[in-house]
């Protein structure tokens, strides 16, 4: 008889989650992901739009039996532009321009959807919350809420993967006393349809202002503020706007928060002071919008507990200025699994070092890197930092195994 398979249980069926699925699974482990959803996500009005780096479509290519479909579901970004906005005179003007911007932009849905489908469904238990868990020299078992019956149940396995976001109750469990670091500002984010409308005067309007949607990253700079702007397919544009504010209060376990039509009319407001008419009309005629806390964490000393490991958001909440939320979680994922499967079940705490040793001085200084953009794009700091994303460290390429 062959030799029992190790489990890996995996809390949380995010990207993060279904990469180290796909990951553990190639390196010959039994894969269990526990997430508190219901269901998959579908794409809604309200998806958030991200950007992947050739290395991460790389990887996630060759996890996909059809991998052509990646580039079907996604729009090439070859040109990262920063320019600078006249809030006074209501125009803009190009302060630099990367022709050899290599990534493409998705929606975060579409890309959890392609890697969901090529995995088998059995390995999800969608409703299942996770409480707890605890751990010996050889084994974990975490204990999960059935939200539907409202039972708890006990599962056992030989790895716990934490990849339950940037705000990780594994982590806290282990590291009690680290907090989260305000970033200074908010997001306000929204996807704009204008399938159907083509030729309104909206979207005649913004294509005159912004002239290589479809393949450009535009990010725009006014005095304390910027925006982020990019087509997706389907004939839909994704706009972020970070705005400078106090710290709120999160009153439920997720970043982003429920916003009022008081507070939807005050962004609409702001944005006619603020930006070029064409990109406020957009914002206003965006429907649901809504609005992210931006955080990150100054870098851990470490990701993994002895058979716990962190990846994703959980391990190295960053802001989003480098576009490296996803891209690292891909890279975690793929690293992961590349080396436990090369040290072996029986060497499992030397595959996780391996992994730690790996991924913490990469994540660590991208975190930092990001940090810092985003507070120079916001008027926070002034120490000169580049604006191009490809000064970014690690930016051509992080190490594998």
């Amino acid at each position: 008889m062959g030799k029992k398979k190790m489990k890996a249980i995996i809390v949380g069926g995010s990207i993060a989650g279904v990469s180290c699925a796909h990951s553990l699974t190639l390196a010959g482990w039994d894969v269990l992901v526990l997430e508190k959803s219901f269901e998959p996500p579908a794409r809604s009005p309200t998806g958030a739009g991200l950007g992947l780096d050739p290395q991460a479509r790389t990887i996630i290519k060759s996890w996909l039996p059809r991998p052509h479909l990646l580039d079907e579901t996604t729009l090439p970004l070859s040109i990262d532009q920063n320019q600078a906005t006249d809030s006074v005179e209501k125009v803009t003007r190009v302060l630099t321009r990367d022709e050899s911007f290599d990534f493409r932009a998705a929606y975060w849905s579409d890309i959890h959807g392609l890697l969901f489908n090529a995995l088998d469904p059995t390995m999800f238990l969608w409703g299942h919350k996770f409480l707890s868990f605890t751990q010996d020299e050889s084994s974990v078992k975490v204990k999960a809420l059935v939200m539907e019956s409202q039972e708890t149940v006990e599962i056992q396995g030989d790895l716990l993967v934490a990849a339950d976001g940037c705000l990780s109750s594994i982590r806290k469990t282990f590291l009690p006393d680290h907090k989260l670091r305000y970033s200074g500002y908010c997001a306000w984010r929204g996807v704009f349809d204008f399938s159907g409308d083509e030729n309104s005067e909206t979207v005649t309007g913004i294509k005159r202002e912004y002239p290589d949607l479809g393949k450009c990253l535009y990010f725009d700079l006014a005095l304390n503020t910027h925006t982020v702007f990019y087509e997706l397919i389907n004939k839909k544009l994704n706009w972020i706007w970070y705005v400078n504010q106090p710290e709120p209060e999160l009153k439920s376990n997720s970043v982003t928060l429920k916003v009022s039509q008081e507070m939807i009319n005050t962004m609409h407001q702001e944005a006619d002071t603020v930006w070029i008419p064409e990109l406020a009309r957009l914002m206003k005629e965006t429907k649901e919008p809504f609005l992210n806390v931006i955080y990150d964490s100054d870098p851990l000393e470490r990701i993994f507990w002895g058979n716990v490991v962190m990846v994703g958001d959980a391990a190295h909440p960053t802001t989003p200025h480098g576009l490296r939320s996803t891209n690292m979680s891909i890279l975690d994922a793929e690293v992961l699994g590349k080396c436990v499967g090369k040290c072996g079940p029986e060497n499992l705490s030397l595959g996780l070092e391996e992994y730690q040793r790996i991924r913490l001085p990469v994540v660590s200084e991208q975190v930092l890197y990001a940090r810092r953009l985003g507070r120079i794009k916001q008027g926070l700091d002034r120490d000169g930092l580049e604006l191009e994303q490809k000064h970014m460290p690690f930016f051509s390429g992080a190490p594998l195994v």
